[in-house]
């Protein structure tokens, strides 16, 4: 008997996958760049990509930083800034890659709350505020959108909370931002204004190149010591560089693609919130996080999987009953809905 292929909607890839300009740089491969060292520095700049992204965002080329992914660029700044017995603020609700690097510098993690509200989460920015004068953290985590729960944080509440922080370095994480905010005018404002701060971004989810792990940051003019410390004297990998250039030379392809997946995103919003006893939040990310009746989350779990759907299905504090649903192809996403009626009316 043959084994049915799974659909992964539990991981937060994009089901989509990347501009077709993408794979023409696959397709043209130029074995010199392949075996020789980038010169880009020569001409005072550490790669193409960190000179393109700094006239996308409108900033200084030696303010953009490159990474391996957006983790690699968190486990640096960590790595960087935080000594045993410093303490980091987190989220309540988040990546449990987070808590993870704090533990490798034996640093003490303090978790901030979320507020649950009807139909979203929010930060508590008051409560953040009150942490950050009396436990002094040396690094504060804050996720827009965040995952599991998809809340972004408002730009106004953001500044608030940022004007408490002035002997803080705060890591803002926005991997999944573009997907419902596509304005980039923000950054600049931001990292000019709050030297201590760090703004990660991604290419793996938005632009669908999770496997190429290509991330980058913009900072803040005091974090000179973490752009030494990341810094990379041989330059940036050549050909992850043209596959991202590539990307951003593709914004139709994935305009489209962005407004295919917040329709399926309030599809799932309206489908959940019709069944009884499930309630979907708005996410402004490529999930939706829902929560289910704690007497089905087995029986769910084998009945999606006999239909080769894999969700994720939460297993840590306060969120025991919940599900996290990655956004794919209308295919996919409908083929989830239908099993889980198909579920509730059995």
């Amino acid at each position: 008997m043959e084994k049915k292929k799974l659909i992964y909607l539990d991981r937060n890839e994009n089901h989509y996958g990347p501009a077709p300009k993408c794979f023409k740089v696959l397709s043209k491969p130029n074995f010199n760049k392949l075996s020789s060292y980038s010169r880009d520095f020569s001409r005072g700049v550490k790669s193409r990509l960190s000179e393109r992204l700094a006239k996308e965002f409108d900033i200084d080329e030696s303010r953009v930083l490159l990474g391996y992914g957006g983790e690699d660029i968190l486990k640096q700044v960590v790595h960087c800034h935080l000594s045993k017995g410093d303490k980091i603020l987190i989220p309540a609700y988040s990546w449990w890659y987070y808590k993870a690097i704090a533990e490798e510098v034996e640093g003490i993690k303090v978790e901030y709350p979320l507020i649950k509200g009807d139909t979203t989460f929010y930060y508590d920015v008051d409560e953040m505020i009150r942490l950050v004068n009396t436990e002094k953290p040396k690094m504060v985590f804050v996720a827009s959108p965040n995952n599991p729960t998809g809340n972004a944080i408002d730009l106004s509440e953001l500044q608030r909370f940022l004007d408490s922080c002035t002997d803080s370095v705060v890591v803002v994480d926005e991997a999944y931002t573009v997907f419902a905010n596509t304005d980039k005018t923000y950054v600049k404002a931001l990292v000019g204004k709050y030297s201590n701060l760090l703004i990660i971004r991604t290419f793996s989810k938005y632009f669908a190149l999770a496997g190429i792990r290509i991330g980058f940051a913009l900072m803040g003019q005091n974090l000179a010591r973490f752009s030494k410390f990341s810094a990379r004297y041989l330059g940036y990998n050549r050909l992850s560089e043209r596959i991202a250039l590539a990307a951003l030379d593709s914004p139709e392809y994935y305009e489209e693609m962005r407004l295919k997946m917040l329709a399926d995103i309030d599809m799932f919003f309206n489908e959940f919130n019709k069944l009884q006893g499930f309630t979907a939040y708005k996410s402004l990310a490529n999930f939706i996080l829902v929560e289910i009746p704690s007497q089905i989350k087995v029986p769910l779990k084998n009945h999606l999987l006999s239909k080769g759907l894999v969700v994720k299905f939460m297993d840590e504090d306060n969120l025991q009953s919940h599900i996290r649903i990655s956004i794919g192809t209308p295919e996919e996403n409908q083929m989830l809905m239908e099993a889980v009626k198909e579920f509730v009316s059995n």
